[in-house]
Order: structure tokens, then sequence, then C-alpha cells
């Protein structure tokens, strides 16, 4: 099977909503996601909006996710640590290789995890101020 390479909302949507079909199930991950997020379709609309504005340049994301990872972090007793964020990206990745191949697919593994990045060395900032 030839995969294409993402290049349009649908696509962005059926990366994101596979990624976190994963991510609920995962053992580790999902206590995470399932006990922060109420509304899974309205997360994965806004976490779609976020992908298609990250990868296409061409929407603004309206929202801020470093305040709510670092809320997360906090409700969690800041038991956030790099291996979850590990483990995200690796399911990230393995996502995007199962359905996609291109420039596009490569350039989302890249931002995530320099994202992914970002966000540790944030939530580990925040636990200092406090």
């Amino acid at each position: 099977m030839i995969k294409k390479d993402i290049t349009t909302r649908e696509d962005v949507f059926l990366l994101v909503s596979s990624f976190y079909a994963k991510i609920r199930k995962d053992k580790v991950l999902g206590p995470f996601f399932n006990n922060a997020i109420s509304d899974w379709d309205a997360h994965l609309e806004k976490l779609t909006g976020f992908w298609e504005s990250s990868l296409f340049l061409k929407t603004k994301y309206l929202g801020n996710p470093l305040k709510v990872h670092v809320k997360v972090d906090q409700e969690n007793n800041n038991s956030i640590s790099d291996v979850h964020f590990g483990l995200w990206l690796n399911l990230w990745y393995q996502t995007i290789d199962e359905l996609f191949a291109g420039d596009y697919a490569e350039n989302a593994k890249r931002r995530a995890r320099k994202m992914g990045t970002f966000l540790y060395m944030e939530i580990f900032k925040a636990r200092q101020a406090n």
C-alpha cells in the first residue's frame, strides 16, 4: 500500500483521532488524558485545528497548550516526566508511520519532538516557580 502525505484537514483529523485512540488505551498515558478531558469530540477538533495550523501555517490556533499542560501536571502531583513525553512521541511517530509518508508527515514528527521538549522544559520551570 502506498501511503500519501498529510495534505488536508481531514488527514490531520485522521492522524489526531487515531493517535488519541491509542493514547486513551495506553496504561501509562491514558489516565492523564482521560482524567483531564471530558469532551473528546471537542478536544479532537481543537487538536486538529492546532496541528493543521502547525503543519500548514494557514489557520490561527486559539489556545494555550502550555497553560493546559502545566495545569495537568499540577493536578497529577507534578508527576509528568520525560518518560511520559517519550511514550507520547513514540505513539505519535508510530501513528504517522502507519498512516502517512512524505514531507508533511516528517514535519509532523519534527514539530512534535520540538513541542514535547518545549512543554516538558516549561512544566519543569513552572514547578520551580511554585
